[in-house]
């Protein structure tokens, strides 16, 4: 049963990085931020997985990065099982509860370590077991996301993309974390080996009931995964709630857009909404001013270009950033 309050919870969260100076002849140089994630505020439930979608450079990895402190938040807040965390020094304590796998196995898994060493290296530093616990732990964690002890004396490279992926889901599992952040777990997999991860993932949160904030750009990979999603723009969360509403009956025109262009395997429903998303990204130094998706966005006004609009819930759960989330429904 899910507790009704989240296990880990951000609030306003911000991540700016310094980007130089805008010289100005007629006073003081400024200096310039690339806003990555710029207030941002999210919750995940024990049990439960928050899906975060947006085309790439919209901030989502930041905000998985700053959540966990792997970055630190430029603001905000971040709280993990009620317990604010980002102003905590001893980040051991905080990562022997939240681990996090990464998009691509070959880069987070270090080529001259075997697959037991790296395994084990957080049994030993974050939990201190003894040489015989590790052992038992490196055999288990590897047992359970299925790779064959021996497979414990090799190296990386030694390995197919899906059993080095299966290694970082082991190493990430092998302390029992409550919450596992997945940055594009997938994306650097062959279709079919993809299935075989997502099928692994779900089964181990439901074996060991894990949490899980899930980073993806394929709205697939979220319906399936998740219990709830949140869509971000430019460094902004523009749609948030239930997996099934956000995705079956979406109200932002990015929204709109995003599921739209995602490829189906259904030819009868393939672009059902007819939208494209046109235009480009906007910069991250210098974003236009009002909602950010307005030069962009088929339903934009003058407001838009003047105001930014706070996310507000339209219905039980369900949050959406828009002036106009009349003229999306369907």
């Amino acid at each position: 049963m899910t507790s009704n309050e989240p296990l880990l919870r951000t609030i306003n969260l911000r991540k700016y990085f310094p980007a130089g100076r805008k010289i100005n002849p007629f006073s003081r140089a400024e200096e310039m931020y690339i806003k990555a994630v710029d207030g941002v505020s999210v919750s995940i439930y024990p049990g439960e997985t928050l899906g975060v979608v947006g085309e790439s450079g919209c901030g989502k990895t930041t905000l998985a990065r700053a959540a966990a402190l792997i970055t630190p938040p430029t603001s905000g807040e971040v709280y993990f099982d009620g317990k604010r965390i980002d102003k905590e020094r001893n980040r051991k304590d905080i990562y022997r509860n939240m681990q996090m796998v990464y998009q691509d196995p070959d880069s987070s898994l270090d080529p001259k370590m075997k697959v037991g060493d790296s395994i084990g290296e957080p049994l030993r530093e974050l939990m201190h077991y003894s040489n015989q616990e590790v052992r038992k732990g490196v055999e288990e964690s590897l047992s359970v996301v299925g790779i064959p002890s021996e497979y414990a004396d090799r190296l990386p490279r030694q390995l197919s993309g899906g059993q080095k992926q299966r290694v970082a889901i082991a190493r990430a599992i092998s302390i029992h974390p409550r919450l596992v952040i997945l940055d594009e777990p997938t994306s650097a997999l062959d279709a079919s080996v993809q299935a075989q991860i997502l099928a692994l993932l779900v089964e181990l949160q439901r074996r060991f009931g894990l949490s899980y904030m899930l980073i993806t750009h394929n709205i697939a990979v979220a319906r399936y995964l998740s219990d709830s999603v949140a869509v971000m723009y430019a460094g902004n969360l523009v749609e948030y709630g239930p997996t099934l509403t956000v995705i079956d009956r979406p109200r932002h025109p990015y929204t709109l857009a995003l599921i739209s262009s995602a490829p189906s395997p259904d030819p009868e429903n393939r672009n059902v909404l007819q939208t494209e998303i046109a235009g480009e990204v906007p910069s991250a130094i210098n974003p236009p001013r009002g909602c950010k998706f307005h030069p962009r966005c088929p339903f934009a006004e003058g407001i838009c270009s003047e105001q930014n609009p706070e996310l507000q819930q339209i219905v039980g759960g369900h949050f959406v950033s828009c002036h106009f989330v009349e003229k999306t429904a369907r």
